[in-house]
């Protein structure tokens, strides 16, 4: 599995699913087990590398604004969310965080914003193709990269994400 087969998959299954994360994370299991089990792999290792890629403090600050907080597993799951989000969503927020502003127009902090199940599809396809669980992937377990800022502080939020401030902050 490449890139493009990757994104094609997240966009399939989220379509069918009409948006539910939930839904869009049982029907990538179901997709993914009709994949061998190093499809399923690689698919696991996209999907992680690109949880690593989210993984940053400018990206968790903008999370925080959208979700009226966000802790670190508030985050992971938003990541996770962003992913199934598609590639266009995904690779403009990592350009600039404040464009999630213009990218999620309808965003919902009490309906969007959570997919913990999506980030754990590829980890339960292949423990049902091979009744094992997903090797090691090397998953991120350091800190955010970027510099700290305070999350609570509304004058560097607001500096920082002009335009989500603007819809979510204060």
């Amino acid at each position: 599995m490449d890139e493009t087969d990757f994104w094609l998959l997240i966009d399939d299954t989220r379509d069918a699913s009409q948006g539910d994360p939930v839904e869009h994370a049982d029907l990538l299991v179901e997709r993914l087990v009709e994949r061998t089990p190093d499809e399923v792999l690689d698919f696991a290792r996209l999907f992680e590398a690109r949880m690593a890629r989210a993984w940053r403090t400018d990206l968790w600050g903008a999370a925080d604004l959208l979700l009226g907080g966000a802790g670190e597993d508030a985050f992971e799951y938003f990541c996770a969310w962003l992913i199934g989000q598609g590639r266009e969503v995904f690779e403009g927020a990592l350009v600039d965080p404040d464009d999630l502003s213009v990218l999620l127009p309808d965003f919902d902090e009490d309906e969007d914003g959570d997919a913990e199940e999506l980030g754990y599809a590829g980890d339960r396809a292949y423990e049902q193709l091979t009744g094992l669980h997903i090797p090691d992937l090397g998953r991120r377990t350091n800190d955010p990269l970027g510099a700290e800022f305070d999350f609570d502080d509304p004058r560097v939020m607001e500096q920082r994400f002009p335009r989500l401030w603007e819809r979510y902050g204060g």
